[in-house]
């Protein structure tokens, strides 16, 4: 047998480049592609910030109702504390009235010729007394305006009159006498109460309203400044006079109630 020589590549390519043909030939790549790592699912971050914003909003919030009301509370207890002093130290009361008399001089109701109106024409003498009961307090009253109704059926309005301003010191008891009167036409609804009311037996009930207005002193410091005030007095009884001599209401019963709210700076009794 024969054996064979194969030529080495080598030799082949030098033949080939020297016969005019070239020969390409690829080599693969010796270095593997390294595999890419995986990549993690986005998540989304808690929003922590925002919460703590909400929450620092919410206890900035509740540390504001939180003074506010201790405060408020604490004004309003201090506001009693010294109330009470004031009370216990002054004693404040209200002024008292009474209605010492009434007399009756004119009530006469009186018919046109025709019919059809009333002529009302009254008189009264009115004696008055006021007190203060305070050791502490004096009362500067403006002039008084007097009316006197009758409260019967309907109140009819039958006398006005006035007090002149008076101061009342401390213990003060005053006495003033007033004129109360009228003359004026009244409505066919009043004259009809009236009729009715002055033929009762046991006389006339009547109601005395005085209003002013009075400012308030202290200890000879602490001022109020004017307030309204009115005095009521009820369960005054009297007749319609017969001839010239007057006739006095009876008064024993009266009682006069007064609506005063003193207001001394911040305190009101």
């Amino acid at each position: 047998m024969t054996d064979r020589v194969y030529p080495s590549s080598s030799k082949l390519a030098t033949n080939g480049a020297t016969n005019g043909t070239t020969v390409t030939t690829t080599a693969a790549n010796p270095t593997a592609t390294k595999p890419q790592p995986l990549r993690q699912p986005y998540r989304p971050q808690p929003q922590y910030h925002h919460r703590r914003h909400r929450r620092s909003n919410r206890n900035l919030c509740c540390c504001c109702c939180f003074w506010s009301i201790l405060i408020l509370l604490t004004l309003a207890l201090l506001a009693a504390i010294a109330g009470t002093a004031v009370y216990v130290l002054y004693r404040p009361h209200r002024p008292e009235f009474t209605v010492t008399s009434l007399k009756i001089g004119k009530l006469n109701l009186t018919d046109s010729p025709d019919g059809a109106t009333s002529h009302l024409v009254t008189l009264f003498n009115l004696t008055l007394a006021s007190k203060n009961p305070n050791n502490h307090l004096s009362f500067a009253y403006e002039s008084f305006a007097l009316t006197l109704t009758l409260s019967g059926n309907t109140d009819v309005q039958i006398a006005n009159g006035s007090i002149p301003a008076f101061t009342s010191d401390t213990k003060n008891f005053t006495s003033f006498r007033s004129i109360l009167s009228t003359s004026n036409d009244l409505d066919v609804e009043s004259v009809k109460s009236l009729r009715s009311d002055l033929r009762r037996k046991t006389g006339v009930p009547m109601k005395l309203q005085m209003d002013t207005k009075v400012k308030v002193t202290m200890g000879g410091k602490l001022k109020s400044n004017k307030v309204g005030i009115r005095v009521t007095c009820q369960q005054i009884r009297g007749v319609a006079p017969k001839g010239k001599s007057p006739s006095a209401a009876s008064v024993a019963d009266s009682k006069c109630n007064v609506d005063l709210r003193i207001k001394i700076w911040r305190w009101t009794f």
